[in-house]
């Protein structure tokens, strides 16, 4: 009887810590204690340990059992500790030929009968492990496809517990066939499989708004569609991805992690490439939408859309509160969301794309005649949507009913020819901005923008007046020159012209007043 312990990781977000977890094993009245401040389902791992290694062939010496994770003052959550615990326990009171060395990781939840089972989380928690300077692994096999995406790390599978116990020399029967189990994940888009790709030949019409979304994507804007029902802004908004280049590698981690977190991360495909895209109900709440939870808070469809597309339909819908809790990602890039047991942050840097009616009923739309709203219900309806997030949208473009004689009579553009000029222009901003810590127009500094990348006076003549008759923020002010930037990339010119200042005001003022 003694002391042992082995190595695991405790997850706050997309950061992992190292944890230590101590056995020790001592004379006294039998009892099994966990401290290090566990939550209930880090605290039920007692019972799932002790069950899994009587099932494994060992039981439990009728001591004083008392298992610390250090550090102590770092809340624990989760059961992906059970196995670190198990190790540690059955080392320390003495039945394992060899010491669970001091550079391997153990992850993994326990069943009853043995079985080690997969938790979410393991990329994130292995990148954070080789960081701190961990050569091995042992994950539950179920999550070896995702484990193996990390680089650098020695990863061995772990079916049950006594598969474990086997290879630090513990004296135990073999281990049980089991019938094969398999858990379906959640598809890491979300949607129904089908053949069929959006593209934007299916789109009837709308140039401008196609125009607008080619501009969105190349530089990553902000969009917001407004017209009447079945003019198309859904479809416009969907094709969206579509034309947007693959992530580089540190944006395919970092979104993978975050899907792997959320337990939506299919790893047998490798890590994800195309840009997410999320496009949440009106009926979501606040944390739904920003990431919550009790303790510890998970991720929501801000942070699972990061590098990609968050599309709110019938935006004026959404509750007011969180339209409003999007004010501050949109300007940083990220979340800090700080709850009871710990302040956890999550990258949230994606484009928000807003589709809206013009009134409740929709029929708000040329002379309007046909609209049943009173002009206060269109006013509050409109008013939704409010200044300081209407502010941080750089395109407001208004979207038409189809004329359908006039856009039948050609072939509409694919998304691969939009995706490959899109492709050029943030290849020209790549080269721009090489060496620096962003890499497309809408994420340019403002002091930079009006500096270094300022275009001469005599061009921008237009976007001051608007700003000295006070129809544009200094905000609004930067976000027409990045527009401008963009326009410019796609026309392949070296810097905005005065044309291109006077396009993107007009798409920046395009919303109907």
């Amino acid at each position: 009887m003694g002391h042992a312990r082995t190595l695991s990781i405790s997850l706050a977000g997309l950061e992992g810590m190292l944890v230590e977890v101590e056995a020790d094993v001592s004379p006294g009245l039998p009892a099994f204690s966990l401290v290090g401040l566990p939550d209930s389902s880090t605290l039920q791992a007692r019972e799932r340990v002790r069950a899994a290694a009587a099932r494994s062939g060992i039981r439990l010496a009728a001591r004083r059992i008392t298992v610390n994770m250090t550090p102590a003052w770092r809340p624990k959550h989760g059961s992906g500790f059970d196995l670190a615990i198990a190790m540690a326990v059955v080392d320390a009171q003495g039945d394992l030929l060899l010491h669970v060395p001091a550079d391997i990781v153990l992850l993994g939840e326990l069943g009853l009968d043995g079985r080690v089972r997969p938790i979410p989380g393991v990329l994130p928690a292995l990148l954070a492990a080789r960081a701190h300077g961990v050569t091995r692994a042992i994950v539950p096999e179920e999550n070896l496809p995702e484990a193996r995406l990390v680089e650098g790390l020695e990863i061995d599978g772990a079916g049950d517990l006594t598969g474990v116990l086997h290879r630090f020399g513990a004296d135990v029967p073999p281990s049980p066939v089991r019938p094969a189990v398999t858990l379906h994940r959640q598809d890491a888009g979300g949607s129904v499989g089908s053949g069929h790709r959006p593209d934007f030949a299916d789109v009837m019409g709308q140039a401008q708004a196609r125009r607008a979304a080619e501009v969105a994507a190349a530089g990553a804007h902000h969009l917001l569609l407004m017209g009447p029902p079945g003019a198309g802004k859904t479809m416009i908004a969907s094709r969206l991805p579509g034309i947007l280049p693959d992530l580089d590698l540190d944006d395919s981690l970092t979104v993978s992690a975050i899907h792997s977190l959320s337990g939506r991360f299919e790893a047998r495909a490798g890590l994800l490439r195309t840009p997410p895209f999320e496009n949440p109900h009106h009926t979501a709440t606040t944390a739904a939408v920003v990431g919550g939870g009790a303790g510890l808070a998970l991720p929501g469809a801000i942070s699972r859309a990061h590098a990609g597309v968050l599309f709110l339909d019938e935006a004026p819908e959404f509750p007011s509160r969180v339209l409003e809790a999007l004010r501050e990602p949109l300007e940083t890039g990220d979340i800090t969301l700080h709850r009871t047991r710990g302040v956890t942050r999550y990258p949230a840097r994606f484009q928000l794309v807003l589709a809206a009616n013009p009134c409740p009923c929709g029929r708000s739309w040329g002379k309007g005649e046909d609209c049943s709203c009173s002009p206060l219900q269109r006013r509050r309806y409109l008013a939704r949507l409010s200044g300081p997030v209407l502010d941080r949208v750089d395109m407001r473009v208004t979207v038409g009913p189809v004329d359908i004689h006039r856009s039948s009579t050609g072939a509409a553009e694919s998304s691969a020819a939009i995706a490959a000029r899109v492709r050029a222009a943030r290849e020209r901003q790549r080269e721009r901005f090489e060496g620096r810590t962003w890499s497309t127009n809408a994420h340019l500094p403002g002091p930079l923008l009006r500096r270094d990348f300022a275009p001469a006076r005599s061009e921008r003549r237009l976007l001051d007046h608007a700003v000295a008759q006070g129809r544009l923020t200094l905000r609004g002010h930067d976000r027409v020159l990045r527009l401008a930037w963009t326009l410019a990339d796609l026309d392949a010119a070296d810097r905005p012209a005065a044309e291109h200042i006077g396009l993107a005001l007009t798409l920046r003022e395009g919303e109907p007043r």
